[in-house]
């Protein structure tokens, strides 16, 4: 059984949610799993629950089939969502196998019932597994179609009381336009959750972003492929990506 560490005093975040996309799984690949950039987020996970922080994941299932995606073609769109559920179940096995693999106890709680694969999602339990020490990774989204893993993500860190959302992109953080295509896109350190919404901004989607405004839970947007990001946000580091909060 793990043994929970004692969170340290300087750490500005106790206990986080993770949101990944399904597509950072892929690594340089077109369609499913790079196995080895599964590793590579394991190890950063597990630098930061070795701080003893508490770490909640929710991981999307673009990289395998997406409910409004052309792969969808002209799907019932709660039939399409339900098998993009699926794909973020097989990413989360693969996750936790990636976590086990370096000695991080692991649960996979599912919204979806699926018992010979992972937990189903209970409140209480996800958050007793994060008190003993073990990390938790949230499958299927909310188990409902027309809902994105973003509003999942924004629904579980409420639930169990998360004191942070962490978005990881492939990018440093929110700008103004599109930073690949547009080279006057202005970068924001920080921005309000308002500014977001009225400016139409792709940091996550207009329910989740609702939904962490109607109760306060900040946002912090960052660069992935950064060794040692996650790291550095919980640790309060400052010039490490976008805060989208009330600005209050």
């Amino acid at each position: 059984m793990t043994t929970p560490q004692a969170p340290k005093a300087e750490l500005t975040y106790h206990r986080v949610l993770l949101k990944i996309s399904g597509e950072a799984l892929m690594g340089e690949q077109s369609y499913g799993i790079d196995v080895n950039v599964a590793r590579s987020v394991a190890e950063e996970l597990k630098a930061v629950h070795e701080l003893g922080v508490q770490v909640a994941v929710v991981v999307g299932g673009g990289n395998i089939f997406r409910g409004v995606s052309k792969s969808a073609g002209n799907m019932d769109r709660s039939s399409a969502d339900y098998i993009g559920m699926l794909a973020t179940v097989m990413n989360a096995v693969v996750l936790q196998d990636a976590l086990e693999k370096i000695s991080v106890d692991t649960r996979v709680l599912s919204a979806v019932n699926i018992p010979q694969l992972a937990e189903s999602f209970i409140r209480r339990r996800a958050v007793r597994h994060l008190e003993k020490g073990r990390m938790v990774i949230f499958a299927a989204g909310t188990g409902n179609p027309y809902f994105t893993t973003d509003s999942a993500a924004a629904l579980r860190a409420l639930e169990i009381k998360a004191d942070i959302i962490l978005k990881a992109t492939k990018v440093d953080g929110v700008y103004s336009a599109d930073p690949m295509t547009d080279a006057k896109a202005e970068f924001f350190s920080e921005i309000t959750y308002q500014s977001v919404l009225e400016r139409q901004l792709k940091v996550m989607d207009a329910s989740a972003i609702s939904l962490c405004m109607d109760n306060s839970l900040p946002i912090q947007v960052f660069n992935m492929t950064q060794p040692g990001n996650i790291r550095r946000v919980v640790s309060g580091e400052s010039g490490v990506g976008t805060k989208v909060w009330s600005g209050k």
